[in-house]
């Protein structure tokens, strides 16, 4: 990328790569994880110098290592989901990020689902602890992670009320929680407090300032906003929430996982796979060669399933 704009300022440049130094891998990576923040770093809206390689995860298998490495080898296959230039079909990179992967994981489902699994976590367990007993409401539970937060957190015991941001995503949001509602239909919030009278434990929104005053009329007093996402902009404070004990938290990913909770996370996120609650969702592949098609779907909400790029 030598510029920032639209989905035309991804090209696919060939370029040899040096071997890898101290602490480094070759990887060659045939599934890379698109998401939003990708976009942004398209748009220039995130911080990244030019030229740039976008795109934050992917996985595939270590061709040759350099000093120093332990615990990793030639034809281990691993993942990562937070490290600058993963839109590449090979590339060096430090071991620190480099999550080995199970046998029964594939590089596509860990590719898939790594980045917006662990967003997912957080939500639930570093924003909010969640238990069995608490009613969430999802704002924005048609998109990735929001589909996939909803089908945990209802897994795990918790009533799940999910907002569909379009009509056409309706059945997929019903799919995933225990109340499906859309968006901007009448006396949305009545509904709300129809199913929590005292409102909701935890609000997990990742929608933005279009959502927000939802959130904040359906949260219980006492009760958490955990703003995981801005794709509509930040949203405007809100003093009232001081008053009622309201606690807004947000953060991002890395913030969260990292450290022992990395193991933690993925850990837990396999099993989840493992148990068959995501098995609903579904996959959209992209060609390696098509990123700017998959960008100009994602800009557009035309993305009927989690995105991937195979190489």
């Amino acid at each position: 990328m030598q510029s920032t704009g639209g989905p035309s300022v991804l090209q696919v440049i060939e370029k040899d790569l040096r071997a890898p130094r101290a602490g480094e891998v070759r990887l060659i990576q045939d599934a890379i994880g698109l998401n939003f923040v990708d976009t942004m770093i398209r748009k220039g809206q995130y911080p990244m110098a030019l030229p740039a390689v976008p795109g934050f995860e992917a996985a595939g298998t270590i061709t040759e290592v350099g000093s120093g490495v332990e615990g990793l080898s030639i034809g281990d296959r691993v993942a990562y989901f937070f490290s600058e230039g993963a839109y590449a079909t090979e590339r060096i990179i430090p071991t620190a990020p480099l999550i080995r992967l199970p046998a029964d994981i594939s590089n596509e489902t860990a590719a898939t689902f790594l980045a917006k699994g662990g967003t997912a976590w957080m939500g639930m367990r570093g924003l909010h602890d969640l238990k069995s007993a608490d009613t969430v409401l999802v704002l924005g539970a048609s998109g990735s992670v929001g589909a996939i937060l909803s089908r945990w957190a209802k897994s795990l015991g918790a009533t799940v009320i999910g907002v569909a941001g379009s009509p056409d995503k309706f059945d997929k949001v019903a799919a995933g929680a225990t109340h499906a509602l859309r968006a901007g239909e009448p006396d949305i919030a009545a509904k709300i407090r129809a199913i929590a009278p005292d409102g909701v434990d935890v609000v997990y929104d990742l929608v933005g300032r279009a959502t927000f005053a939802l959130g904040v009329s359906s949260v219980r007093d006492g009760g958490v906003i955990a703003a995981m996402g801005a794709a509509s902009g930040q949203p405007a404070p809100a003093p009232d929430l001081v008053r009622r004990g309201v606690d807004v938290r947000s953060g991002g990913t890395p913030q969260y996982v990292r450290g022992p909770a990395v193991e933690i996370a993925t850990s837990q996120l396999w099993d989840a796979l493992r148990s068959g609650i995501f098995d609903d969702l579904e996959t959209t592949r992209y060609p390696f060669d098509e990123i700017a098609r998959a960008h100009d779907d994602m800009d557009n909400r035309r993305l009927s399933g989690l995105p991937v790029l195979i190489a």
